[in-house]
């Protein structure tokens, strides 16, 4: 803005002697912006804390503050369960699909299977080769019971909005993904010469771990979080075909992920949430590539 446009804008004076306004210079104004002294007419002012400011001014202002975010740097949004409710439908489609529609067809495609050398006829599924490795993220949407999906969905949609609300839809998505992944490959790393798993308990364990992370950094009440912790730790290594490495795999991959999005110093928090999701998919890179190691082709 160059400083003499004031004035050149007053010396343009109309009927009255009145100058006319910056943007109309036919129309006298007796009115100026508070912060540039142009004159202004009543089309363009805009009420500001005091008096009246013109479009651009209050256009500079605008772009000059800081914007809102949530408590953890994500964009706020009215509705603080969305992504919870679209992966709730997600996961319930798939299991219609499998269980009623396309069964057994899209159970033997998508679940969690893996068969390794030592096995006659492996390698079979995720050993197989990167053509299979689309199993880690697939299983993790695959239910072929009622009671199982409803669990898993339960929990879900508990823990979810929660999360989704303090994180944002963005961060809150990464690490509902970054937690099934950590499932998975931890499961394939364990017993991937001989497995065939499936299910969303690996993302839900996760957001049980981001749940505890979340009271530590807000210094709430931890012992409800923990408490259901424990309860589901007991149910999955007291229960036969639960798959507990999955469990383990997301709760640990989904609390470090959980570590690095809450806890990132906020003059930095970008760089250092942006490097917790890194670290987290490089971690999942080398138990896939360890596995490969061991089982694969």
């Amino acid at each position: 803005m160059l400083p003499d446009e004031p004035r050149q804008s007053a010396d343009r004076s109309s009927e009255g002697g009145q100058p006319g306004c910056y943007r109309h210079p036919r129309t006298p104004t007796g009115i100026s912006c508070t912060r540039c002294e142009r004159p202004i007419c009543p089309q363009c002012m805009v009420a500001a804390a005091v008096g009246f400011q013109c479009p651009e001014c209050v256009g500079e202002g605008h772009a000059g503050a800081r914007r809102a975010t949530t408590r953890f740097g994500g964009a706020p949004t009215p509705d603080g369960g969305l992504v919870t409710r679209v992966l709730v439908g997600i996961n319930l489609v798939v299991w219609v699909l499998a269980a009623y529609v396309l069964n057994p067809r899209l159970g033997e495609i998508w679940s969690l299977a893996s068969a390794g050398r030592a096995h006659p006829g492996g390698p079979y599924g995720v050993a197989d080769g990167p053509a299979q490795w689309y199993r880690l993220l697939t299983a993790t949407f695959l239910h072929l019971q009622w009671w199982h999906v409803g669990l898993n969905m339960l929990v879900l949609l508990w823990l979810g909005p929660p999360l989704e609300e303090a994180l944002g839809r963005l961060r809150y998505l990464a690490l509902y993904l970054l937690a099934g992944l950590g499932g998975s490959t931890f499961a394939f790393l364990v017993a991937g010469d001989w497995m065939n798993s499936v299910g969303a308990s690996g993302a839900v364990f996760g957001l049980i771990g981001a749940t505890i992370v979340m009271q530590l950094r807000n210094r709430g009440p931890l012992a409800p979080a923990l408490a259901f912790l424990v309860f589901n730790l007991v149910v999955t290594f007291s229960r036969p075909n639960v798959d507990w490495r999955a469990h383990i795999g997301g709760l640990v991959i989904g609390g470090l992920a959980a570590l690095g999005l809450m806890f990132a110093p906020r003059e930095r928090r970008g760089l250092v949430q942006g490097l917790a999701v890194a670290g987290a998919l490089a971690v999942e890179a080398a138990m896939l590539l360890a596995g490969m190691a061991l089982y694969g082709a």
